[in-house]
């Protein structure tokens, strides 16, 4: 039976199905568009979510079908109507930029930090932020009916909440740039040839298949999985000799726990290991 999390808006809604805790971006009417309540939703549950050491694995998702359209233009071309702040008075400018600072720490920064995996399930499209919000993720699951395009180009934005850096890690910069500049519209599959997407699910039952995906991975020894987390993300910063060293410092503060023990012992018994955490 689920566990509800209270995140403090029904824009983002918050569950724990055993060891698996499910956010979920909830404006289905809008293709899941982004609110100032999913950037505080985010900023309130995910420490929640880090600190309880039931959960093993987070699925961030979609309702309605789609992941997330990123940014609201309705209300972007609302915002610029005449009388309209458009960040022209002094120190308006220096105030957004702080608040968008915030916001991308309170969600794609969170997310890529967050000491256990995290996996981004996409029923349909993702895009502009709502892209760069799954690319933050260590994993992602589309289904095949899934779209997935940058978008800031068609609405003449640069970009924000971190796809450029996260694209450019995952395909390289030039790709990265065309991805970009031209703003195509990716297929599931085209997407996975280009390693943006680890694995594609069929449409039909995508939802509990992606579940079932993340429960699986939630049966791996937790913190093994959490020093994996930490070496990769060190990896994308350090040069080799710094790695290397931090590497082994997990190692053997991996193999000092009683999963290591367990799971070892199960090896030799021919069994299923049972992890606890410890």
């Amino acid at each position: 039976m689920a566990d509800t999390i209270d995140t403090g808006t029904d824009d983002l809604l918050a569950r724990i199905e055993g060891n698996v805790a499910i956010v979920t971006f909830n404006r289905p009417e809008r293709r899941n568009a982004l609110t100032e309540g999913v950037y505080r939703g985010f900023e309130s549950v995910l420490p929640e979510l880090a600190a309880d050491t039931d959960v093993r694995v987070l699925m961030v998702t979609g309702a309605g079908g789609a992941f997330c359209a990123g940014g609201d233009v309705k209300e972007m071309n609302e915002s610029h109507r005449p009388g309209a702040d458009t960040g022209s008075v002094p120190g308006v400018f220096e105030d957004r930029v702080v608040h968008i600072r915030q916001r991308q720490r309170w969600v794609s920064l969170a997310l890529h930090e967050f000491p256990k995996p995290v996996v981004a399930a996409l029923p349909g499209p993702a895009a502009g932020a709502g892209l760069s919000i799954a690319l933050a993720a260590d994993i992602r699951l589309a289904a095949e009916r899934a779209i997935l395009l940058t978008a800031f180009a068609n609405v003449g934005a640069s970009g924000d909440f971190g796809g450029s850096w996260f694209l450019t890690h995952l395909v390289g910069p030039a790709k990265a740039k065309e991805l970009y500049f031209t703003s195509p519209r990716l297929s599931a599959h085209q997407a996975a040839d280009l390693g943006i997407v680890n694995q594609v699910l069929p449409d039909e039952g995508f939802d509990d298949a992606a579940l079932a995906w993340c429960a699986s991975l939630a049966e791996q020894a937790p913190i093994a999985m959490r020093l994996m987390k930490e070496n990769f993300n060190r990896a994308q910063q350090l040069d080799l000799a710094t790695a290397l060293d931090a590497e082994g410092a997990n190692m053997v503060r991996a193999m000092s726990t009683a999963d290591h023990r367990e799971a070892a012992a199960a090896f030799v018994e021919k069994r299923a290991p049972k992890f606890t955490g410890r």
